[in-house]
């Protein structure tokens, strides 16, 4: 059963479900939460404790025009794994470079896309790291064009009994990593095939994506299941946190 893949992050945090989500993270992203105080960045990292497990990795995201040609894709969540550590979750050289944003806790999910051929991985690295820290390391992941060196990836999750079963490190295909510069928070994605074949040369989503691109990864949507789950996951992200700092009121108001 794939429900018995699944497993909870937060306890008691299982309500909620948003089926059939959305991505609405390009062209237009929701507006930043960020205060900018040090009080609401540290607050933000409470949104993995107080947030439905649902709410961060939907069970299913619909990507209108999110594929090759312009066409529609879409995704299942099939697997969501226990929070933990970031140890070993990363190739070697991608731990050192995020270890600026430090580790509060790291939780993954993995989708398989609607004709059951792509599998993909989303992460989402809740850091310990100050502001200053993660604005710095935001600026250098951007300044140095770290998103497209093929030794700085993330590590899928397999779950048996699934089309993931068999996704390992040689079945990468794409991968976008996301880091945020006003939050404590990096979200990546990484896909590959669901028939468990290896890809020889991984290539970033944003080279995979790009028209014309003739590679494996680019002519299977690779990129564009790493570049479109990974975009709604950050907006889910965002949509929480901004829940976490405003609540809404419930119950009547009281006129003294």
């Amino acid at each position: 059963m794939l429900a018995a893949a699944c497993l909870v992050v937060g306890l008691g945090l299982v309500g909620g479900a948003v089926a059939g989500a959305v991505i609405t993270h390009s062209p237009h992203p929701p507006a930043p939460v960020a205060d900018g105080s040090p009080q609401a960045f540290a607050q933000a990292r409470d949104v993995w404790r107080n947030t439905p497990v649902d709410k961060l990795f939907p069970p299913s995201v619909d990507g209108k025009d999110g594929g090759p040609g312009g066409a529609d894709r879409s995704w299942t969540r099939i697997g969501v794994a226990a929070p933990a550590s970031c140890t070993g979750a990363f190739d070697p050289l991608l731990q050192q470079v995020l270890a600026p944003a430090g580790c509060t806790r790291l939780l993954r999910a993995t989708y398989v896309d609607s004709t059951s051929t792509t599998v993909t991985t989303v992460g989402l690295l809740v850091g310990s790291g100050q502001a200053p820290a993660m604005n710095a390391l935001a600026k250098r992941w951007t300044d140095q064009h770290l998103g497209e060196r093929i030794d700085l990836l993330p590590k899928p999750v397999a779950f048996p009994g699934t089309p993931a079963a068999r996704f390992g490190d040689r079945q990468r295909g794409s991968w976008d990593v996301q880091v945020s510069a006003d939050l404590p928070f990096v979200v990546y994605a990484v896909s590959g095939f669901a028939d468990a074949r290896t890809v020889p040369q991984p290539q970033p989503a944003d080279k995979a994506d790009a028209q014309g691109a003739t590679t494996p990864p680019a002519q299977a949507g690779l990129g564009f299941d790493a570049t479109g789950l990974a975009s709604a996951v950050d907006d889910h992200l965002q949509t929480a946190v901004a829940a976490l700092r405003h609540p809404p009121t419930t119950g009547p108001e009281h006129h003294g």
